[in-house]
């Protein structure tokens, strides 16, 4: 499947390049409009690949308490911030790219910086699952920031790419379309990580004892797993 997924990108990036290609040549714009909603099923697609946040997606709302409309607004804070960084490191900085961050596609530094701000989200959930009674979950957006500091390699791909064909608006237009559907894919991953917690919840509804005991426990899991991860990412 990894592989009909990667193939099915490429298809859609040639078609794209094909199109920008035309826009510098004095091309008609409507053609490229046309063209645009393929962006959403780009975007999604990319993100059912490795990464994208989605374990620490799941792994954050399943020990969190929170409903589906904060799930979703996490995985649409999320997909803009990745989406965005890398349009703005496209724009703004595409010439320092590989002296200050990388190669193009990878951003090390922003990776750190986004693994070792989850890890202190992981440190967080564990004290509150240490601690006794209920609480509120309001870091959520911040979660959604932190993941998505990583910029999406795809997105910088394609702003390269119409930038060095002078068409920097085509490139923008279509990351904006690809934000649509990863935060499709991102989207399902959230809601479908809270109906598995509440469905667990609701079997021991009866018991208010044993659900606080394994919501905390849940929480506390889900905190040493980002913090975890984000030592062994940054110091392997």
């Amino acid at each position: 499947m990894f592989q009909a997924l990667v193939e099915f990108q490429r298809t859609i990036y040639l078609a794209l390049a094909d199109q920008i290609k035309m826009l510098s040549a004095g091309g008609d714009w409507l053609a490229f409009f046309a063209f645009l909603p393929m962006g959403v099923l780009f975007g999604a697609a990319h993100a059912l690949t490795p990464g994208h946040s989605k374990a620490v997606l799941a792994t954050y709302l399943a020990g969190s308490d929170a409903k589906v409309s904060r799930g979703l607004l996490v995985s649409l804070t999320l997909s803009f911030t990745h989406v965005t960084i890398a349009v703005l490191i496209a724009v703004l900085s595409l010439p320092l790219v590989s002296i200050v961050l990388g190669s193009v596609g990878r951003a090390p530094l922003l990776e750190d910086v986004s693994r070792g701000l989850l890890g202190l989200i992981g440190v967080w959930m564990i004290w509150r699952a240490l601690r006794q009674g209920h609480h509120h979950s309001h870091e959520g957006e911040a979660v959604g920031v932190m993941a998505g500091l990583i910029p999406c390699p795809l997105t910088l791909f394609v702003m390269t790419f119409a930038i060095s064909k002078g068409v920097p608006a085509a490139g923008i237009l279509f990351a904006i379309t690809m934000m649509g559907g990863v935060a499709l894919t991102l989207s399902s991953v959230a809601v479908l990580s809270i109906l598995f917690r509440e469905r667990l919840m609701h079997l021991f509804a009866t018991r208010p004892r044993v659900f606080q005991a394994i919501s905390r426990t849940i929480e506390g899991a889900a905190g040493l797993l980002l913090a975890g991860v984000a030592i062994w990412q940054i110091a392997f």
